[in-house]
């Protein structure tokens, strides 16, 4: 019984992949929301994270990159998507413009070995905060 169980969700994947994706498709197009939408230089947070409408059981985590820095971690939203987690630090060192969008990029692999990509913009600034 627990081997029909087993094909049958790795049937329901399957099936999922390729309506999410179409016969032949080498690539799937993601929406990311990234949080924060403003990230402050000077700000004391510690991860900044990305959610997705993949599927969480659709995703490789260990794939996930962010412009090219790796995930720290992963997990599922209360819909089943894939959220990820970057180290803050990590993502204040790379190339950005102050004062200006810059271009987020989430690169990742799904089981089936599809590549999926999503594209969001945040504004970078560098803001001492005021004491209060």
């Amino acid at each position: 019984m627990k081997k029909v169980k087993n094909s049958i969700g790795l049937l329901i994947l399957f099936l999922t992949l390729f309506v999410q994706t179409g016969f032949g498709q080498t690539s799937i197009e993601v929406a990311i929301d990234v949080a924060p939408a403003v990230l402050n230089l000077n700000n004391q947070g510690e991860v900044v994270t990305v959610h997705t409408d993949i599927a969480y059981s659709l995703v490789t985590g260990s794939s996930v990159f962010l412009n090219g820095v790796e995930i720290n971690s992963w997990k599922a939203d209360d819909r089943g998507n894939f959220v990820a987690k970057f180290l803050m630090e990590e993502i204040k060192g790379l190339p950005l413009n102050i004062g200006a969008m810059n271009n987020l990029v989430l690169t990742g692999e799904t089981f089936a070995e599809i590549e999926f990509q999503g594209e969001q913009e945040i504004k970078v600034i560098n803001v001492i905060p005021k004491k209060r």
